[in-house]
């Protein structure tokens, strides 16, 4: 592995169309090496164009640069890249798949160690359509991670990985970016982010309108904690208000009262006991990089995929 350098990835006032559609207006970013950085937006935000400008594979206005040279000047054999459809031989085997890719490169890693990373080593030899869709999966993750790369593009890199799975390939990634590989991370998942990225940029129409460590973006963007109430009649959502002297927004479907402090909560349980309101439950939440999403986006995520630090609270 190289030293890493101290900008990998660079964007300077990059911009792309597709005849009447901005698909980038402008975007500017510094990936330092070893920084696990990831992309997030809604569908049609530019990650994806974005990604093809820094591998190379679109052409921009503005200038990009892939460890200090332009991306089809980058030696290939220090970039991995994990596209989001990807669709192998079907009657090859997880083994089969690895080696091919590590015979396009004059120094790879062993196939046996990649295969063992990404967590196939007891299927190597099953062919690539009997696998599950997590192990299909974890076989493309191996494809790119076969040449040890010094940049790493990852889009999706979990899609259809069941939940141990996903965090064998989080604790992988964390190991590369240990080790000085940088990771250009997308996903629609706010979990995987946050648990993952030093740093978050935020794609909205081309543009990309927040920059910083989910910590930072959470602060500024995320709003306040909330206490999640489960009410049988939607319509309590005045009695809540009036029984607590406090603004009741909506919440997922569910109604929020923000601003709550966990220590706060037995207090307010009280209180609408005390005024008679029906509640079947509560959950306190802090904000998260799914709030500054919705936030930021005006798109919310599906409660499944939250990462919500909540705690439950008898009704």
């Amino acid at each position: 592995m190289a030293e890493a350098e101290a900008a990998a990835l660079v964007a300077d006032d990059v911009r792309k169309r597709y005849g009447d559609v901005v698909a980038l207006d402008g975007v500017s970013l510094s990936i330092t090496g070893g920084e696990v950085f990831g992309l997030v937006g809604p569908n049609g935000a530019g990650k994806t164009t974005l990604v093809r400008a820094l591998t190379g594979t679109t052409r921009c206005e503005g200038s990009v640069g892939v460890l200090g040279v332009p991306p089809d000047e980058v030696d290939h054999a220090r970039v991995g890249l994990l596209p989001q459809s990807f669709h192998p031989a079907d009657r090859l085997t997880a083994r089969e798949l690895v080696a091919y890719y590590a015979g396009l490169y004059d120094h790879a890693r062993s196939v046996e160690a990649v295969l063992d990373d990404v967590g196939l080593a007891d299927d190597a030899d099953t062919w690539y359509e009997n696998l599950s869709g997590g192990q299909q999966r974890r076989a493309c993750v191996g494809t790119a991670l076969v040449n040890d790369p010094d940049v790493l593009f990852l889009d999706e890199p979990t899609t259809g990985i069941d939940p141990a799975g996903r965090r064998s390939l989080w604790r992988l990634i964390d190991d590369l970016a240990a080790g000085g590989t940088t990771v250009l991370l997308t996903s629609h998942s706010m979990g995987e982010v946050e648990r993952l990225a030093d740093r978050v940029g935020l794609l909205r129409d081309g543009r990309l309108v927040a920059v910083g460590t989910p910590e930072s973006l959470i602060a500024e963007h995320g709003g306040d904690s909330r206490l999640v109430v489960e009410a049988p009649d939607p319509a309590d959502r005045e009695a809540l208000a009036a029984a607590l002297d406090a603004e009741v927004v909506e919440h997922d479907g569910r109604l929020a009262v923000r601003d709550v402090a966990l220590a706060d909560v037995g207090d307010v349980v009280a209180r609408l006991e005390a005024a008679g309101v029906d509640v079947e439950s509560f959950t306190w939440a802090e904000p998260d990089l799914a709030d500054v999403y919705l936030r930021l986006t005006g798109e919310s995520f599906a409660p499944s995929e939250r990462t919500d630090v909540e705690t439950e609270v008898e009704g």
